[in-house]
């Protein structure tokens, strides 16, 4: 089946940053809410989310797909849907009080073969503006997997026996991120994907280790040590890929160093298996 209908299929969809919503972000995070109103970079990840009714989500939590107009993305057969990257640009701080408005846009679908079978990447694009001012220019990669064998190996393995060297970086920041944090992110991001909150099908369906955070998560908190180390709002270009799950409950060691293009981040695990990567200017 061809999806090429798919590629230049719009939606929009429209939010107001409430100061609740801002106020629980930074709970989220431990943070103070901004005495100038001004959010931090990453706010726009809790804005226009996904409204689909609940009896339109699949198994997985994701809303459904079919081959109709309505529908935003492709009906691949691979039913194992991730968050694999994103190429974000800054252009303007957001406010509370703001109204957002952001398109989205299908740019181009992909279909390979790797080593684990059958996989689909998507390219989505998005504006947000605030205030009809624009914000925040972003390309999405979405990645679908087929189904894991139910006999399949935990993924990520247990930590090993390596240790993370903090050293060779110029900021570095330990957190566990526990369930709690992943409600939370969850209900902000309204992310109904089961993997992040429903133990039993994260490990017999989709053979992960345990609850699994966020991708969009993992960016969120180096995005918050980038502003630790330079300030709010003064990255102009952040970049993000998923390496390897992270699991609930470990050790996540977050990096930051100054590089020849900019900086260099990234998430580790306790042995230093690489869990995300990411690039940022200013």
């Amino acid at each position: 089946m061809s999806f090429d209908d798919w590629i230049g299929r719009e939606q929009k969809s429209h939010d107001t940053l409430t100061p609740q919503t801002a106020t629980q972000w930074c709970a989220t995070f431990n943070i103070d809410v901004p005495e100038r109103w001004i959010m931090p970079q990453g706010i726009h990840l809790a804005l226009c989310t996904p409204d689909a009714r609940t009896a339109a989500l699949g198994e997985d939590g994701h809303p459904a797909r079919d081959e109709s107009p309505d529908s935003f993305l492709p009906p691949f057969q691979m039913p194992r849907r991730m968050w694999a990257s994103s190429d974000i640009r800054f252009i303007a701080p957001i406010a509370i009080g703001a109204v957002v408005e952001r398109t989205s846009r299908v740019a181009s679908i992909a279909e390979k073969e790797g080593g684990s079978g059958k996989l689909a990447f998507v390219n989505v694009e998005h504006e947000t503006k605030a205030n009809g001012t624009l914000s925040v220019r972003e390309t999405q990669t979405l990645v679908y997997r087929e189904a894991a064998a139910a006999d399949a190996p935990l993924s990520p393995p247990e930590p090993g026996e390596g240790v993370f060297d903090a050293s060779e970086w110029d900021a570095h920041r330990l957190i566990v991120p526990d369930e709690r944090l992943l409600f939370r992110y969850s209900a902000l991001t309204f992310n109904t994907h089961r993997i992040h909150y429903d133990a039993p099908y994260a490990s017999a369906v989709e053979r992960y280790r345990g609850l699994v955070v966020h991708g969009p998560l993992s960016a969120s908190l180096l995005l918050q040590l980038a502003a630790s180390e330079l300030g709010d709002n003064r990255l102009r270009h952040f970049a993000f890929r998923g390496v390897s799950p992270a699991i609930a409950g470990d050790a996540l060691n977050l990096v930051m160093r100054k590089g020849e293009d900019g900086f260099e981040l990234g998430a580790f695990a306790s042995d230093g298996r690489q869990i995300t990567k990411a690039s940022a200017q200013l």
